[in-house]
């Protein structure tokens, strides 16, 4: 594609049904400012609101999706789109599907060798109170608590004795039937980004993150100024790149596509660093990560939004990673 008019009448898929809502529509309306002001013709779709058969319908070309979580991000839309048609942004079917969930991911990147925190899979209805008790004996104290199939760290605690263990699954069973418990892990914070497909997929600055108290929750994420993002990252130029070739590996083995974000813990006692998630629709908002990171590396917002939306297709086409 040369010029903006090539992207034809482009959809940005905001809002959604998700616990993320809100910050799904922070985000599709900072794309489609910006996508607008480089001339893109592009319209805010919400799929809580509409019938996705509407973009057919009405002759769209192409999709941005500013979704996050369930309904979104998980696989559900892409085949939706996949069936209209409709080339779309990021990840396809099974990429989706399989990043969302935490336990799933953490499956397959241990298939592949990759490191990723010890964890233990607690599933509503089935799980007695013997064996809450026996998570912290195996995976030792502080150690996390969150649903499987969540985002922006919804549903999440941190246990730090015993006694708030039987609290904490109840808060994420009461948001997803897999209640995931994974080992703390003490040391840096950080996020990486990468954009592209495949062999071309590069993965841009690392992000450090330094929270208040080191509580990097909700409310710290999106609507407080007191979390600093730290780009230049200050980490070893060495650390920096391992943690850059392990993310872009383990976006590759699930087969992801155009763009996504990582996040990582690193051991502050043997400087080894652990994936912890990967997102497939990241957030775009005035807090988001990605945005900050593709600035560091020379690409303003408006830059980003166009290139992502130029990743789009769909894995009929083949465009889907290796």
């Amino acid at each position: 594609m040369t010029t903006q008019h090539d992207f034809g009448k482009v959809a940005v898929l905001m809002g959604g049904r998700s616990a993320e809502r809100e910050i799904s529509l922070m985000s599709g309306s900072g794309v489609l400012e910006a996508l607008r002001a480089q001339g893109v013709d592009a319209h805010a779709f919400d799929p809580a609101e509409r019938d996705l058969a509407e973009l057919r319908h009405q002759g769209f070309d192409r999709a941005f999706i500013a979704l996050h979580g369930r309904f979104g991000e998980d696989g559900t839309v892409q085949g939706a789109l996949e069936l209209l048609g409709i080339p779309y942004t990021g990840a396809g079917v099974l990429a989706s599907a399989i990043a969302i969930d935490k336990v799933m991911t953490k499956r397959v990147w241990l298939a592949e060798g990759l490191s990723t925190p010890a964890y233990v899979l607690l599933r509503k209805g089935e799980t007695t109170p013997e064996q809450i008790a026996a998570v912290p004996r195996e995976l030792g104290l502080p150690l996390i608590v969150k649903p499987a199939r969540e985002g922006s760290s919804i549903g999440l605690t941190k246990v730090v004795r015993p006694e708030q263990m039987a609290q904490a699954v109840d808060a994420a069973a009461a948001l997803d039937c897999d209640v995931l418990c994974e080992q703390f892990i003490a040391g840096d914070e950080v996020t990486c980004p990468v954009l592209g497909t495949g062999a071309q997929a590069r993965a841009l600055p690392v992000i450090r993150i330094v929270a208040p108290e080191g509580n990097y929750d909700y409310q710290n994420k999106y609507f407080t100024d007191d979390t600093q993002y730290l780009v230049p990252c200050g980490l070893p130029a060495g650390e920096e790149a391992a943690i850059q070739a392990l993310v872009l590996q383990a976006y590759r083995v699930l087969g992801c596509r155009g763009w996504g974000r990582a996040d990582v813990m690193i051991d502050a006692a043997t400087r080894k660093p652990y994936l912890l998630e990967i997102n497939t629709s990241p957030g775009m908002t005035g807090h988001s990560l990605v945005p900050m990171s593709a600035a560091a590396a020379g690409m303003p917002y408006q830059q980003l939004c166009v290139q992502v939306l130029a990743s789009s297709g769909l894995e009929q086409q083949g465009s889907h990673a290796p």
